[in-house]
């Protein structure tokens, strides 16, 4: 690392260099070998940046969040990872051991063809990979939602299962939408050809990036606003199921008040007609079976029952 500055003074020469989880006396020695900024060391030293480009005199600083989603869990996991970016170096400085690095070679080994372009083509090669990552992430969730949709309207599955299902993925959209919706004007600036920042043969790859950009973006939003719905609409079954069972419950509580009510007023202890004779048995019987089985055949009609 001590050589970097050597490397870049040859001509032709492109030079990578990827940090993982550096100290302060790492990023000093980098910083005194290409002159970077200090409040750009300052930021790659720091966790939890905002994904952002910035343009300093003599290089430009990114930083950006790999992600990854627990199936299981619904959670998702954010990887940061920060790069500068000089005329002829990229140094790559990432805060975990979990940001795949080799995912990222990968991607610059599936296209050999672009690797005359330097700097261009590594820079492209990482965010294609981060936003393809994020992209990923969005369809997953969007499948998880649809099974999320089918549980909703299924008798066997709970209510709080449903519920809790609903808050994991919209918390996961929401931590995902801030780190995909920073990456539109990362991207886009990169674009602006007043910055000179990378080979004009290059521009439809960035262009591409950006368009995956904008769907994950896009996708994010929709499903957030999905899961929202999901959520109203479980509340709303909910209270649906409840207006059913309190119409059952009221519908057989009148039934039942019927032979009570008929009950209680032969059993006065005063004359009546009927009194102390098995005629008044037979009408209080007779009584209740025709009004309990009439109010049985009205409420079945009306299904409150």
């Amino acid at each position: 690392m001590q050589d970097i500055s050597e490397h870049i003074k040859q001509p032709g020469v492109t030079v990578w260099l990827d940090m993982c989880a550096p100290d302060a006396d790492d990023l000093a020695t980098i910083s005194e070998e290409l002159d970077l900024h200090r409040l750009a060391i300052e930021d790659a030293g720091q966790e939890r940046q905002r994904p952002k480009l910035d343009r300093y005199d003599s290089h430009l600083f990114v930083t950006s969040y790999a992600v990854a989603l627990d199936m299981t869990s619904g959670e998702l996991d954010t990887f940061e990872v920060a790069v500068f970016v000089t005329h002829n170096a990229v140094v790559t400085v990432r805060k975990s051991e979990r940001f795949d690095i080799d995912g990222v070679v990968a991607r610059w080994d599936a296209s050999p063809d672009l690797a005359k372009h330097g700097v261009s083509f590594l820079l492209h090669g990482l965010l294609d990979y981060v936003v393809d990552g994020h992209f990923a992430a969005v369809q997953t969730l969007d499948d998880e939602i649809e099974t999320l949709e089918d549980l909703l309207f299924d008798d066997q599955s709970s209510d709080l299962s449903v519920q809790r299902r609903s808050f994991e993925l919209r918390k996961s959209l929401v931590r995902l939408r801030r780190v995909v919706l920073p990456m539109r004007e990362v991207v886009n600036s990169l674009m602006r050809r007043d910055l000179h920042s990378f080979d004009e043969a290059m521009t439809p790859y960035y262009q591409d990036v950006y368009d995956h950009v904008l769907r994950a973006t896009e996708w994010t939003e929709s499903l957030r606003d999905l899961v929202t719905t999901v959520l109203e609409t479980n509340l709303t079954i909910q209270g649906n199921r409840l207006n059913v069972i309190t119409k059952q419950v009221t519908s057989w509580a009148a039934i039942i008040a019927v032979p009570t009510a008929i009950t209680g007023f032969y059993g006065q202890n005063v004359p009546y007609p009927g009194f102390s004779h098995e005629s008044g048995f037979y009408v209080s019987t007779i009584a209740i079976v025709v009004l309990s089985v009439g109010l049985y055949i009205l409420f079945r009609r009306r299904d409150w029952i």
